[in-house]
């Protein structure tokens, strides 16, 4: 049997809501599977035997090792639109931009070339788990896993179901309710024929405006036969949540709940108009949210309530929801949540009144939202990542503040080991990331 591998470093993470660990000069070993089986430090027995035996890899100095970030809403086939048409509305944004783009991934070269594209970017974000939304596009759904595969990604992967024509166009619409079916159950197979713990199906229903009440049907019987993952939109926009008021006579929550889609492994995406009982049924089947506050603040009209959602017991995690949010860099997003909860907080509004301007005791400050990006985000996907302890898989990043291009400013003597760690969250870019690993292995 192969030698555990260990690293030696500055290693944070956020095993607790609302908590940051910092540990200096740990070592943590690596079996070959990508396992975490040891983390020790300095007073630890064992360390420094550990430390002569090797093999051990080394830090840089001053450098941070978090945890791989969990993005729980990527639309992959718009990433080469990310940064364009974010000044319409939900519902004219999907039909004049979004629907004729995904509808471009009929062909393969195109596919290859943006998912690709997709997927080295994320990864060099730090991006080590990512929840994907594909298109209506059998083989170029299998493309997606395919590269994710080679790459290195640790992915969950649905093909997108629409079927119901009055609110699909022809360009982009399932053949059938019967073909949409097929479609998620060959997809699902597939997947699983790959033999990957890396990469996952997910039964997703666009959302309930694009799906047909047969196949929201048909897709709850498929998530419970073949035990999937599920993710869909959630009462994400005044637009969507009153269509399905009007549709169904009850929330998405609700609606979602009756068809069999709420489940352990749910995943909805925004979720801003939940209402309190909406989140005791969540909180009740176990589901997780995306909480996506940069597309929030595009497309959405409100802001998620966030820390209501914690308190009642929901999963949550953060999600980038490209290209709805203009940014895959994941930070982007935790510093977005921490911003949004504050104006949430304080209301923005300032010919009102304070007192009347907020909604009060609904902020978080940055040890929430680095949860969020990591472990909130993996124990919403019931995966064992987002955090160094054994037992769960090696997925990080290396961050380092002196690196070229970088944008930290750390003072020695100044900054302490987490008001650093802070600092990093709220300031490092993407030159800062320099090596990225998902289950041990580097992957860039």
């Amino acid at each position: 049997m192969q030698r555990p591998r260990s690293y030696l470093g500055r290693f944070c993470h956020a095993p607790v809501q609302g908590q940051v660990e910092c540990l200096e000069d740990a070592l943590v070993s690596v079996d070959e599977d990508g396992c975490i089986v040891s983390v020790l430090q300095p007073s630890d027995d064992g360390y420094n035997r550990l430390l002569s035996e090797g093999p051990v890899e080394s830090m840089p100095k001053d450098a941070y090792v978090l945890p791989g970030f969990c993005d729980l809403h990527v639309h992959a086939p718009q990433w080469p639109q990310i940064g364009k048409a974010l000044d319409v509305p939900l519902e004219v944004w999907l039909q004049r931009y979004t629907f004729p783009l995904e509808a471009r991934y009929c062909d393969l070269g195109f596919a290859r070339t943006a998912y690709g594209g997709l997927v080295a970017d994320l990864l060099s974000n730090g991006t080590t788990t990512a929840l994907y939304f594909a298109t209506i596009h059998q083989d170029a759904s299998r493309l997606l896993a395919d590269i994710c595969l080679e790459k290195g990604q640790r992915a969950l992967i649905g093909k997108v179901v629409m079927d119901n024509p009055d609110q699909c166009p022809d360009i982009y619409r399932d053949r059938s309710t019967d073909a949409a079916l097929r479609g998620t159950d060959d997809f699902i197979t597939y997947v699983r024929s790959l033999n990957s713990d890396r990469i996952k199906p997910v039964v997703t229903p666009r959302f309930i405006p694009s799906c047909t009440d047969a196949a929201l049907d048909g897709l709850g019987h498929i998530a419970r036969s073949f035990a999937c993952h599920v993710q869909t939109h959630c009462s994400e926009s005044d637009w969507q949540h009153r269509y399905v008021l009007e549709r169904h006579g009850m929330s998405d929550t609700e609606s979602l709940d009756r068809f069999g889609l709420l489940t352990r492994h749910t995943v909805l995406a925004h979720g801003n108009f939940l209402s309190a009982s909406n989140m005791d049924t969540l909180a009740a089947r176990g589901c997780g949210v995306a909480h996506c506050p940069l597309s929030n603040a595009y497309f959405s009209n409100g802001v998620f309530p966030l820390k209501r959602a914690l308190e009642k017991g929901v999963r949550v995690g953060l999600g980038s929801d490209i290209s709805g949010g203009p940014s895959s860099f994941l930070p982007d997003s935790l510093r977005a949540a921490v911003l949004a909860s504050r104006l949430l907080n304080d209301g923005v509004d300032c010919e009102k009144p304070y007192d009347d301007r907020g909604v009060r005791d609904t902020q978080i400050d940055w040890r929430t939202a680095f949860y969020l990006a990591t472990r909130g985000g993996a124990d919403a996907l019931d995966l064992p990542v987002g955090s160094f302890e054994v037992g769960r898989q090696f997925d990080a990043v290396l961050i380092d503040p002196h690196a070229v291009g970088g944008s930290v400013n750390l003072m020695d003597g100044y900054d302490t080991v987490v008001e650093g760690l802070q600092k990093v969250l709220y300031t490092a870019n993407k030159a800062n990331i320099v090596r990225v690993w998902v289950a041990g292995r580097a992957v860039f």
